[in-house]
């Protein structure tokens, strides 16, 4: 039996310490300065807004961790003795392992603005972002959010959920406009908008302003605009959690280097989920990313490999879900801002523009190469094998009514989908092969 020790009580950790005793009579130790025990992150926004408290987003009840014989400690990790194979925390004292799993996760990005370091600027990663959130956020006439991306979105609805106004500054032409095609992006720009957000595109930020007491007053923008804010939160990404180990044996790059074994360059020492970048990434994948549910898949591999069945990552066909307010995003595959070479697009968007459909689709052969879906849902399991087979286009359109997700009752846009197919291709018009087997479905 082996001391794994894991730093980090994520999802990539704790899925890592979940499958170690379910494969295993391991000894098995979590360490986490942020919380005593794991907690969804992606529910943090809801505790701010009164949806839930802390205890209502942890997955797993207290008394699971001792009944599945996995030691939590909380801790701050400070270094990486490697060749003692010793653990430092910040009081001095060390913890030995025989096998170690830094799963430590991601921290908000800063670019050293002046006035990025004062009370009420902050980012939001950690439960104690949270806290801080609620503490300075109290009273506030105003605030601003820096970032058009999924953060900057969770931060701006989090805000007005206080009735807070706020003021939302994205740098490129359209909201999230490096990943979102121009139709879908214009879609969360009008929708942003109609919440009441004052959306400040292709603006950036020049510095952050304090008042008397060291608190944010206002940020200016490189057009020299000043903005009143009493908050501001920075959403401009993330980047690994790795600062502590820059003076360790663990090769970094931007996070901590690892095969597709979630090897590092030192024996016994493995690291998943945020914190990772890839030497040679999956194809299709880029060397980090930072996504729930790889994270997910990270603990499931890696597992395997700590109990002696050396496993690759493989992480299937790429998936990604969010929430714009009251629209509901979902993307599948390989579906950029701009077509690539080679590729073809077909776009479908509801009059009342909150609902749309986009499937790209490669030039030769026509098979589906990517999804996205706003304002409806589609299964997982039957978009990911339209991609994974290789499917055509036609195929897919033909059969939206078996991926569709949404409730019962909920209004249908297969017709209205296949109507502008048929517009635009007449020479090879379709009709929806699961029609009938549909109607049956739904009603008798």
């Amino acid at each position: 039996m082996k001391h794994i020790v894991i730093v980090g009580n994520g999802i990539s950790g704790i899925t890592t310490a979940r499958h170690v005793r379910r494969l295993s009579d391991h000894r098995i130790t979590v360490i986490s300065a942020e919380s005593d025990h794991f907690f969804s992150r992606t529910a943090l926004m809801y505790i701010y807004m009164g949806h839930l408290t802390y205890h209502h987003t942890k997955p797993y009840e207290d008394w699971f961790w001792e009944k599945n014989r996995i030691e939590l400690k909380r801790a701050f990790v400070t270094g990486v003795d490697a060749a003692a194979k010793k653990l430092v925390f910040d009081d001095a004292s060390t913890l030995d392992y025989d096998a170690l799993v830094l799963a430590v996760g991601s921290k908000s990005n800063q670019f050293g603005w002046p006035g990025q370091d004062l009370k009420g600027v902050q980012g939001l990663v950690s439960l104690q972002d949270v806290e801080r959130m609620e503490t300075y956020t109290q009273g506030i006439g105003r605030a601003v959010v820096v970032g058009g991306g999924l953060i900057g979105i969770e931060m701006t609805e989090m805000l007005l959920s206080r009735k807070i106004p706020v003021t939302l500054l994205v740098r490129e032409k359209n909201f999230w406009g490096s990943v979102l095609p121009p139709q879908e992006a214009r879609m969360i720009n009008r929708h942003a908008r109609a919440h009441h957000v004052d959306l400040r595109l292709e603006t950036e930020l020049k510095e952050i302003l304090p008042d008397a007491e060291g608190r944010v007053r206002g940020v200016v923008t490189t057009a020299g605009e000043e903005i009143p804010g009493q908050f501001v939160g920075l959403a401009v990404g993330v980047s690994p959690n790795v600062d502590f180990l820059k003076t360790s044996a663990v090769e970094l790059g931007k996070g901590i280097l690892v095969n597709e074994y979630f090897e590092t360059n030192l024996p016994d020492v493995y690291a998943t989920g945020d914190c990772v970048e890839y030497r040679n990434p999956p194809v299709g994948r880029k060397k980090i990313e930072q996504i729930w549910y790889t994270g997910r898949i990270h603990g499931e591999t890696l597992a395997q490999t700590l109990c002696g069945n050396r496993t690759a990552y493989q992480p299937g066909v790429f998936f990604n879900s969010a929430k714009f307010f009251d629209i509901e995003y979902q993307t599948y595959g390989t579906v950029n801002n701009q077509l690539s070479e080679g590729e073809e697009t077909f776009y479908w968007e509801h009059p009342d523009g909150k609902i749309c459909l986009r499937i790209n689709y490669a030039r030769e052969g026509r098979a589906v190469t990517g999804v996205n879906v706003f304002g409806m849902r589609l299964r997982h399991a039957v978009v990911e094998r339209w991609i994974r087979e290789k499917q055509p286009l036609e195929h897919a359109l033909e059969r939206l009514p078996e991926a569709n997700f949404d409730p019962e009752f909920f209004k249908r846009h297969e017709p209205a989908i296949l109507q502008q197919y048929n517009q635009e291709q007449p020479t090879r018009p379709l009709a929806s092969k699961a029609r009938k087997g549909l109607f049956k479905r739904v009603f008798g």
